[in-house]
């Protein structure tokens, strides 16, 4: 059963890109899925094709009603996981049923997304600044970067030195699939990462080799675990919800845009949705805004 799920977790990087953190995602949930089978009264099940539509939703009932019951969205994610692995096992041939054909997924409210006040954002991108030194250089620049581009956390720890087009006061962020999203930088945002690129990270680096744009105390990458760890630090030290995340400052940046005139089709390219649907979210996080003021 092994062989069949590394094939499927090979697929979705060769086919779709997806990042190791996805990748990963969905051999956890599958690995679980898996482990249910092979448990309980279902223990000594060898092979997917022997997996039926009741032992999935089995699993489901499982989810539901265990001592500490999953969350909707996370059952949700779970099933989509495993649909989609026995869609790719029926397509391949591995299996000659699929089984999950009519699993229905658990209905899922769609939360809308957390953001800051222009208050709290100006609170948490002045938190770094009260210091000067290469650490607090950096945390200016990331903190500002993150708010004033609306990028993804992977994409700003994977920006490299040659992505920085001072010039033309752009960041270059390659994709997935080889496409690069060029990403407009303001005269604020470009003083400040200049700032860290001369006084801060020539001070962070430890090989002229390394081409990470962002650094850590070792003079590495930084990892997304340091970037949360880092927003989580200064969000605290701004009095912020403990909840604060880089990707709180990606949805704040939308829902701003938004509310100060921007239309959703430039939001939409501003942040790399593919698809505008997901875009229209931040418009239902400005309505109660709206209607208080």
């Amino acid at each position: 059963m092994e062989k069949e799920l590394l094939a499927f977790l090979d697929y979705l990087e060769q086919e779709y890109h997806y990042s190791q953190n996805t990748i990963a995602a969905y051999r956890n949930d599958l690995s679980q899925f898996s482990g249910f089978l092979q448990s309980g009264k279902y223990n000594g099940l060898q092979n997917w094709s022997a997996v039926n539509e009741e032992m999935i939703n089995d699993y489901v009932d499982f989810m539901k009603n265990r001592e500490k019951p999953l969350a909707s969205s996370s059952i949700a994610r779970k099933v989509a996981a495993v649909k989609s692995f026995f869609n790719f096992l029926f397509a391949r041939g591995f299996i000659e049923e699929n089984p999950s054909a009519h699993i229905d997924s658990p209905k899922v409210k769609k939360r809308l997304p957390q953001t800051l006040s222009a208050k709290d954002v100006e609170n948490l991108l002045a938190a770094p600044t009260k210091k000067s030194s290469p650490k607090h250089l950096r945390d200016t620049a990331l903190l500002q970067i993150l708010y004033a581009t609306g990028m993804r956390v992977t994409e700003v720890v994977s920006l490299r030195l040659d992505d920085v087009d001072k010039e033309n006061q752009l960041l270059n962020s390659p994709g997935a699939t080889g496409d690069v999203r060029q990403i407009p930088l303001d005269d604020e945002t470009t003083a400040i990462l200049e700032k860290y690129l001369a006084d801060g990270r020539p001070y962070l680096a430890k090989s002229r080799n390394e081409q990470a744009l962002f650094l850590n105390h070792r003079g590495k990458q930084l990892t997304r675990q340091g970037l949360w760890l880092i927003i989580k630090a200064y969000a605290k030290e701004a009095d912020l919800n403990a909840g604060v995340t880089p990707h709180t400052l990606r949805h704040s940046f939308a829902a701003h845009k938004l509310t100060e005139g921007s239309d959703l089709e430039e939001v939409q390219k501003l942040l790399g949705h593919a698809n505008i649907s997901t875009t229209q979210i931040y418009a239902q996080v400005n309505k109660p805004q709206k209607v208080k003021a």
